[in-house]
């Protein structure tokens, strides 16, 4: 069985529901090359479009840092403006309207590291001229976990290291936002971290990096339980933004990229709905996005059943509150306008 491939995830079609609801998808990726980092088939605007136009109401796009065509030379920390470069062009293609009339890409988030204190503010000036109207800030993920087997993204603490808040505090400055990924336990650090800087924007990834598998596959419970404690926590805090997706990822536990038949956006809808809501209820619609995560979330779902998935958890909520979930909170936060 292909590994979220195209062929096996039409063997679940449906028809679009409500496909005039207007979406901005604020978090995809683009890559070419397989590598050990980026496990996925190549996903390029042609592979986005082919998503975006399979029937909802698509308008806009922002891309996330993937760590792909960095620079292969010139200095360290300057190399990951060749990712912007290289989404800037993407953007300007889907602008032309050849791939549709969704705009892809158009925000873009970059990678730099906030590590290096005030010494940031050089490589944010050159994510923002290789992209002058579509950069809108960064994401370095803050990731740690005390089981050796869990791949870290950095070191225990570092939020709270003087170093990366410096570093975060020219990010507001500039007026850019900080995209963000952890694991469920880190949350309370990072409610910390928010209000030691309530004048930056902050992007919160994937409900909270819940982590349900090895070696967490035996205490549901109790990790449901801390970051159900840790969401509340993170939601008290009004600069914080959190990005409803992310579980189609085999670390939350599912097991639906392993199935013969790819799953429905009934089943999907109900199985995501607990977690979504209690998200909801903690940030309010008006600091919740819905989020594709694509192609990453593709080993799991169509894009067509996935929103239809998140169509069918949010009934219960008012026309204004879906318009912000589906488009209004992402397009206000990256700046959107069309």
């Amino acid at each position: 069985m292909p590994f979220g491939g195209n062929d096996w995830l039409a063997l679940t079609q449906e028809p679009t529901l409500e496909p005039d609801l207007p979406i901005c998808d604020p978090h995809h990726h683009f890559w070419d090359f397989r590598t050990a980092r980026i496990p996925y088939q190549r996903y390029l605007l042609q592979e986005l479009a082919a998503d975006i136009n399979s029937g909802h109401n698509v308008r806009s796009t922002v891309f996330v840092e993937a760590h792909s065509m960095y620079r292969t030379d010139g200095p360290e920390d300057m190399r990951s403006v060749g990712e912007v470069e290289f989404v800037q062009g993407l953007a300007a293609a889907s602008a032309s309207g050849l791939y549709g009339p969704g705009r892809a890409a158009a925000a873009i988030i970059g990678n730099a590291s906030l590590n290096l204190g005030g010494r940031v503010e050089p490589v944010l000036e050159a994510l923002q001229a290789a992209s002058p109207n579509r950069f809108r800030g960064i994401r370095h993920s803050v990731g740690w976990d005390p089981h050796p087997e869990v791949p870290d993204r950095e070191s225990q603490g570092r939020l709270a290291s003087d170093e990366y808040r410096e570093g975060a505090r020219v990010l507001a400055r500039m007026g850019l936002c900080l995209e963000t990924g952890l694991f469920f336990h880190q949350l309370p650090e990072l409610a910390d971290f928010a209000k030691a800087i309530p004048g930056l924007t902050i992007v919160l990834n994937h409900i909270g990096g819940l982590m349900l598998v090895e070696p967490y596959a035996n205490q549901h419970e109790e990790v449901l339980a801390t970051w159900r404690k840790g969401i509340a926590t993170v939601g008290e805090c009004p600069n914080i933004i959190m990005k409803l997706g992310g579980i189609g990822m085999p670390r939350y536990g599912f097991d639906w990229y392993q199935r013969e038949q790819p799953i429905g956006s009934e089943e999907l809808a109900e199985s995501m709905s607990p977690l979504m809501t209690h998200c909801i209820e903690q940030f309010g619609p008006d600091r919740c996005m819905f989020e594709s995560n694509f192609p990453v979330d593709k080993v799991a779902y169509s894009y067509n059943v996935m929103y239809n998935a998140f169509k069918r958890l949010s009934k219960g909520y008012s026309a204004t509150e879906r318009a912000a979930m589906f488009h209004d909170t992402a397009t206000r936060v990256y700046r959107i306008d069309l």
